[in-house]
């Protein structure tokens, strides 16, 4: 769980979780002004805590470390938010156990109708149906939601994808994308209901435009190193496996 001022919703998303899965929660706090750290050891969570606001992207590459030093076979990322049905988790874990995927999404987007009766702004269903039809378009892709904050990743995904390089702001999730992509991974999503109300996360228009162009920046700068026009350390596997 990458948290940040996540009092107000912490507790349910923990008890939203299949049982199986709370018994080994990892939660890294990014300087958070609230008392989400007290209210994450009180339920017995695994608090790692950032001396400051490092920002999204770099909370996450905390997570992983986390889990991959704990020996964690499969790692699911859930939002501390409650925006997300964190009821699907072993489901999505359970598709990669049985080696139809790599990568599993939370795809909020069913139906239109759910999305809007779920409370996601117009303006960001528009701007998400616009972009994953394009990031599918060009990177050969089906996916059906390629801004989820709900994912499931094997072990192998983690330890191979170079995400150190990634960007330590809201650019990483599309990032990690691209990069499970030119690595050949399968990605593979499942519907996650999503709840929208005032306290849970969300990022502003300004904010999102800067996210978009990460995203569409990180296809492009792909697409360059795939035919060596420009060599990118994003896309140069940790294993030495070779890109495609």
């Amino acid at each position: 769980m990458p948290a940040f001022n996540a009092e107000k919703t912490l507790e349910a998303t923990y008890n939203d979780l299949p049982e199986l899965l709370r018994k080994r929660v990892i939660l890294v706090d990014d300087g958070s002004s609230d008392q989400t750290v007290e209210i994450a050891r009180g339920l017995g969570l695994q608090v790692i805590v950032h001396s400051s606001n490092m920002g999204y992207g770099a909370n996450q590459k905390t997570c992983y470390k986390a889990a991959l030093n704990d020996g964690a076979k499969y790692v699911v990322m859930v939002h501390p938010d409650y925006q997300y049905d964190a009821r699907m988790a072993l489901v999505m874990v359970e598709i990669i156990a049985l080696g139809n995927c790599d990568v599993v999404l939370g795809n909020r987007i069913r139906t239109r109708q759910e999305a809007l009766k779920g409370g996601m702004p117009l303006w960001k269903y528009l701007a998400n149906r616009v972009s994953t039809f394009a990031e599918n378009l060009i990177l050969g892709q089906s996916i059906g939601d390629f801004h989820s904050g709900m994912r499931a990743y094997s072990r192998e995904v983690l330890e191979i994808l170079p995400i150190d390089e990634n960007s330590d702001d809201f650019a990483f999730d599309q990032e990690f994308l691209v990069q499970a992509v030119a690595a050949d991974f399968r990605i593979g999503d499942v519907p996650v209901p999503v709840r929208y109300m005032s306290e849970a996360s969300s990022i502003d228009v300004r904010r999102s435009l800067i996210y978009a162009w990460g995203g569409l920046g990180a296809v492009f700068a792909y697409l360059f190193h795939k035919i060596s026009l420009r060599k990118d350390s994003r896309f140069q596997m940790r294993t030495g496996q070779s890109d495609v």
